[in-house]
């Protein structure tokens, strides 16, 4: 078996959910190309200047930005954005924010808009951290990294998605007596 290094496998530089103003809701960065937040702000202003007049709705555009392929696609009134190397593999990129899209989208239930993601930002920010891990691609089936993050924020119990709304209000119930018991 051959060595195994990180430079073998495919990478990305930082993952971001904007709103529809180009305003952080969720980001990720992986990459030393940015070192600090000022850069990390300007990078995030300048790609969504740069995609802001494109028609990314029904499925994910990929351009090229200061020598770094970005893929993107919006949904609602946020903007997704996964960003690679130039000699990175845009089929995989455009698979990452698929699954990222996608995952969000099965997570907060097809209500996929600003307020609902802030709302549930705590499940938004271990969806990224299920797709990806210090920069490598783990995982990019929606399903999976859904089913994934549903059950960590459920305490191991039936995956959140996956839950009627008896046992819903069952799992509910229980926390709630729980905090009483402290």
């Amino acid at each position: 078996m051959g060595e195994f290094s990180k430079e073998s496998c495919p990478s990305v530089k930082n993952i971001l959910l904007l709103d529809s103003e180009g305003k952080r809701v969720a980001v990720k960065y992986f990459s030393d190309d940015w070192p600090n937040n000022a850069s990390r702000l300007t990078f995030e202003k300048s790609i969504f200047t740069k995609t802001l007049k494109t028609n990314a709705r029904s499925e994910a555009e990929i351009t090229l930005l200061d020598g770094n392929i970005v893929v993107y696609k919006f949904v609602q009134d946020l903007h997704f954005f996964v960003t690679a190397g130039d000699d990175e593999n845009e089929l995989i990129i455009a698979n990452v924010l698929q699954g990222f899209a996608d995952s969000v989208g099965l997570l907060l239930r097809g209500d996929v808009e600003k307020r609902t993601a802030l709302e549930n930002l705590d499940l938004i920010l271990l969806c990224i951290d299920e797709i990806i891990d210090g920069g490598i691609i783990l995982e990019t089936d929606a399903n999976t990294i859904a089913g994934k993050v549903a059950t960590n924020a459920a305490d191991g119990s039936v995956p959140f998605s996956e839950q009627t709304i008896s046992q819903a209000l069952a799992t509910a119930r229980e926390h709630f007596a729980r905090s009483l018991l402290k």
